[in-house]
């Protein structure tokens, strides 16, 4: 009786693909493979690098590497065209079993897919760099509130509409893009099949630093993407964005959750550039959000924060800035618990057009907007609440707030 070959040591096209085939358990890449074509790891297989200059590149036009069950990626530079998936799954499995991505750099989306017959399995990120992806041409996109939204350089999406079918994540140490080549799509994008289908439960979701741009054509009312972007069936213990996340296009939204989240923390700055951008927006459920750096947004009616569907009990930010026309700093539109903000919301825009769940609408770039609807139970801002646009008023209350208490001017700074 013949064993199966533990390790396998390859440097070649060739010896990779034969230990592949062969179902070595542990293949170790060694030096740089190039023109490699689309691999499939068997169940149990792993592939790693023998150092930090191993690199595994496919042919132009080929997917990656793809996984089945139980696979391990480690320590590998991993590189395909930037539209096709430098590492995604095979559907046709019953399971991913435990998928481990750890110290695995990518050019090429990371897709991993519950779909067809995967009804199960968790998966763990421990370190995971997307240079550079293009993830606009994949049709599948999540729907609701009247937009669809673009997959990410990082997807994990449970497709599964059967409340039985769990698919389970810790992922820590993603990041994407770079402020000069932001990956092209969503940054990092992790969801489940819909509203209360079916579900994908992440215990984690910490991210470094996220540079996306959506390429979205200006004009378009129902196509969006999001740097972080938590999307409906996402349950998420903690999501926790250590480095700076930052978008560029036209509904590009910086951080965005339509799924349930208990603890939300962003440790460095938010930056929007594009038209109808936002810093925060809220369709789902947050517990607690703390954002303690800047969030600023200098597109047209790119807004700092928003709750328009669902609720967040305790939202605090240290500081919100916008620059266009119709960018409301604030804007309540359904009943949340506590607003703070510790230095202050500062508006520099007028009236003018964005994008509100699928339709352009006209907005004034408000201090803070509590629409009709919405109520806070208690608002405190320190550092004042200032518009520069003319005839823009810093405050617009339409809804309820339970306390109010705001330190510094509170004012129209036009001249």
């Amino acid at each position: 009786m013949t064993s199966k070959m533990i390790t396998k040591t390859v440097s070649t096209v060739d010896e990779l693909a034969t230990a592949v085939k062969a179902a070595v358990l542990k293949i170790v890449v060694q030096g740089q493979i190039e023109g490699a074509p689309s691999l499939r790891l068997a169940p149990g297989q792993s592939i790693e690098g023998e150092d930090d200059q191993a690199a595994l590149s496919f042919a132009v036009g080929q997917d990656g590497l793809q996984l089945t069950t139980d696979n391990v990626v480690r320590n590998l530079h991993v590189e395909t065209s930037a539209d096709q998936r430098a590492i995604f799954n095979d559907t046709s499995v019953d399971s991913l079993g435990t998928i481990h991505l750890y110290d695995v750099v990518t050019v090429g989306q990371v897709q991993l897919l519950a779909r067809d017959k995967v009804r199960g399995g968790h998966v763990e990120v421990d370190g995971l760099h997307v240079i550079a992806a293009d993830a606009r041409a994949h049709s599948d996109r999540p729907a609701g509130f009247g937009v669809r939204v673009i997959q990410g350089a990082f997807t994990l999406w449970n497709m599964q509409a059967d409340n039985q079918v769990v698919i389970s994540a810790n992922l820590v140490g993603l990041s994407a893009g770079h402020p000069a080549a932001p990956v092209l799509g969503s940054g990092i994008f992790v969801s489940g099949p819909g509203f209360d289908k079916g579900k994908l439960s992440v215990q984690l979701l910490e991210t470094g630093a996220v540079y996306s741009d959506g390429r979205i054509a200006p004009g378009t009312p129902d196509v969006i993407t999001g740097g972080v972007f938590t999307v409906h069936g996402a349950y998420v213990g903690t999501v926790r964005n250590l480095g700076p996340v930052v978008t560029y296009g036209v509904n590009d939204m910086a951080l965005d959750n339509w799924g349930q989240v208990d603890i939300w923390e962003a440790e460095d700055k938010i930056t929007s550039y594009g038209p109808s951008g936002i810093g925060f927006v809220n369709f789902g459920i947050v517990n607690e959000l703390r954002v303690k750096a800047p969030i600023e947004t200098f597109g047209q009616g790119a807004r700092g924060f928003n709750v328009y569907a669902g609720t967040v009990n305790l939202a605090e930010f240290d500081r919100i800035t916008t620059h266009a026309n119709g960018a409301v700093g604030v804007q309540i539109s359904q009943p949340i618990g506590q607003l703070r903000v510790l230095r202050g919301i500062e508006t520099f825009g007028a009236t003018g057009e964005s994008l509100v769940k699928g339709v352009v609408m006209t907005l004034s770039a408000i201090g803070l907007s509590i629409k009709p609807g919405g109520s806070a139970r208690e608002i405190t801002i320190d550092g004042g609440v200032i518009t520069h646009g003319e005839g823009i008023a810093p405050l617009e209350v339409h809804g309820e707030i339970g306390a109010l208490h705001i330190t510094g001017a509170t004012r129209a700074a036009q001249a």
